[in-house]
């Protein structure tokens, strides 16, 4: 058994977009830019409006978030996993503190 493992292994290559860390449990996570461009165009500018040279605010994808619930697109919600990594990978900031 333990043979047959390791040769499934050594001949199987894993997707790139598979994070196996301990927090995503070997789960496909998108990037953020991936999911993004998934969002309607109206959408995305309505949400970023004169601030698309910054990183994107929490609030900013929960302002998208709520306007995709609202229109019943649940598929085009990220997941759990994918929100976590992109607050803990530092892909969307909670907060902006401004520099004094």
């Amino acid at each position: 058994m333990r043979q047959c493992i390791l040769n499934f292994t050594n001949h199987f290559q894993f997707p790139k977009t598979l994070i196996n860390s301990g927090h995503n449990f070997g789960f496909m996570v998108r990037t953020f830019e991936e999911w993004w461009k998934t969002v309607p165009e109206d959408l995305r500018s309505k949400s970023r409006k004169g601030d698309e040279q910054n990183k994107p605010l929490l609030n900013q994808v929960n302002y998208v978030l709520l306007h995709l619930h609202l229109a019943g697109k649940h598929d085009s919600k990220p997941t759990h996993a994918e929100l976590k990594d992109w607050l803990h990978s530092g892909q969307v900031d909670v907060l902006r503190m401004a520099k004094k």
